[in-house]
């Protein structure tokens, strides 16, 4: 790759909008860079698992003419390259879910959120690596195998939307859609040292949906800066009559609150663990932690505290018990063999729960619900780790232990996203530091019902004192010159400025 075509590829959405319209660089250009970063590194992560080459080129090249033509305003994402994960239909671009079932499946319409990212201008550059049918924060699945951390190779990207947190670390595209129920988010995010946001339910409506009023199971857009994650999130949000659930949302503020970062009197809570919840690897903590000072310095009022997240299990085997026998079990009969094992674990363990136990979660979640919404009434983020481990060897499924405490089951790991999914809140997972192997640790950053904005706004301030979009993965070393993968070094874009 030519140094200009490496430099491209980490180039912010955002920028990459202006330089489009300033004619300093086109669509084509961008999307012929991020090819050429596939082939260079996606061998060694495995992150994409279908590359849409030629219809990517072809959208690319309609962009770059739109420039010519005088007419209507362009889109928002006019010519910016997205990545979809493999959970999520593409229309003629093979869509498996991760799974052997699906290996050669292609289909006919676009799921809801492809339709808007296509309708505000992105083009589609393929699909993304996840576990099979999204079970799981490690993304491995018999069909594709799985996706490597750019840290550290030998390490799990996490899950399940691993293939489009890797993908974005690595400049294979600058903005990435992915799907969150207990963290697939927010946890490879963190791992891979990127930005990924859980937003309200409802927010972003989805269809085709089998469980239509289901609020656990969000999409979120994954990206390097929060000016992109804004981005994304405008173009992605709003009500669809197909979606009951969603809901009207003034989507300008999301851009509005990154140009006006602040956190300057807010009051914030800090909890290592929630209450007790799980434990949290020492190193992690940490590195979290020390966010803290930087809050403190932009003028936040910051407490320990937490709200209580008593009865978090059973919640989890309920909420977990429906969604499993809705979407899964019909697949029992013809693939349980063929399935990956904790899947059909889930999905047994849904088919004996009774209807006592899915009630009893029900109105467990109501009452922590009720108690969050207490906490967070006089409060205006509450700020935890993002994951309580660090990336783990990518050949095992899932932690069995923290601190010496073993853990019952493989969702246990990740309850502190799991634990925010369940109260509705808006989260961002944002990088805060390395451990000293050099490996990401994500803080997340929790805001009250509804308040999308607040969040971006708390993570632009702390990007803003605290940036990390220019540190790269070690496997990038070689493929981008003056770059390093300490923080605070920054790989120089600022030729393409002035570059015809």
């Amino acid at each position: 790759m030519a140094d200009r075509d490496r430099d491209l590829c980490f180039v912010p959405a955002v920028e990459l909008v202006r330089l489009y319209r300033a004619r300093k660089i086109s669509p084509l250009e961008v999307m012929q860079a991020v090819l050429a970063r596939i082939d260079a590194v996606n061998p060694t992560v495995n992150a994409y698992v279908t590359v849409a080459r030629e219809s990517a080129l072809a959208a690319a090249r309609r962009a770059t003419q739109a420039f010519g033509r005088r007419g209507a305003p362009l889109p928002p994402l006019h010519g910016v390259p997205v990545s979809i994960k493999d959970l999520t239909a593409t229309k003629g671009i093979r869509t498996t879910w991760g799974s052997l079932a699906y290996r050669d499946h292609v289909p006919e319409k676009d799921d809801l959120v492809v339709e808007r990212l296509k309708a505000a201008g992105a083009i589609v550059v393929g699909k993304t690596n996840t576990p099979e049918f999204g079970a799981g924060g490690n993304t491995f699945n018999a069909l594709f195998g799985a996706t490597r951390n750019p840290w550290n190779p030998a390490l799990t990207s996490g899950g399940s939307s691993g293939g489009a947190a890797v993908a974005v670390a690595c400049g294979m595209g600058p903005i990435a859609q992915g799907t969150d129920l207990g963290g697939s988010v927010r946890v490879p995010a963190s791992f891979c040292g990127v930005l990924g946001f859980r937003p309200t339910p409802g927010l972003v409506p989805a269809y085709p949906r089998t469980l239509a009023w289901d609020t656990l199971s969000v999409t979120g857009p994954l990206a390097r800066t929060v000016g992109d994650v804004a981005l994304m999130l405008a173009a992605i949000a709003g009500p669809d009559d197909r979606a009951p659930i969603s809901y009207e949302s003034d989507t300008s503020q999301f851009a509005r609150a990154v140009r006006a970062p602040s956190v300057k009197g807010w009051r914030i809570a800090w909890s290592q663990d929630l209450n007790g919840l799980l434990p949290v690897d020492e190193e992690v903590a940490a590195v979290a932690q020390s966010a803290l000072r930087v809050f403190r310095a932009l003028g936040a009022k910051v407490e320990i505290a937490s709200p209580d997240f008593s009865g978090m299990k059973e919640i989890v085997r309920g909420t977990r018990a429906v969604t499993m026998v809705a979407l899964q079990a019909d697949k029992l009969p013809g693939w349980r063999e063929r399935l990956q094992k904790d899947l059909v674990r889930d999905i047994d363990q849904g088919l004996t729960a009774t209807a006592r136990d899915v009630a009893r979660s029900e109105m467990l979640r109501s009452a922590l619900w009720q108690r969050v919404r207490e906490f967070m009434a006089s409060r205006e983020l509450l700020v935890l780790p993002t994951v309580a481990v660090p990336p783990f060897p990518v050949e095992q499924p899932y932690p069995t232990e923290i601190n010496g405490k073993t853990l019952d089951d493989y969702t246990e790991w990740f309850y502190l996203t799991y634990g925010i999914t369940l109260t509705g809140l808006p989260a961002i997972s944002v990088p805060c530091g390395f451990t000293q192997n050099g490996l990401p640790v994500g803080l997340q950053i929790v805001g009250r019902r509804r308040q999308e904005a607040a969040v971006l706004r708390a993570a632009a301030a702390y990007e803003a004192a605290a940036p990390w979009a220019s540190c790269l993965p070690p496997v990038l070393a070689a493929l981008a010159p003056g770059a390093t993968v300490a923080p605070g070094r920054t790989v120089d874009t600022s030729s393409l400025i002035g570059s015809a």
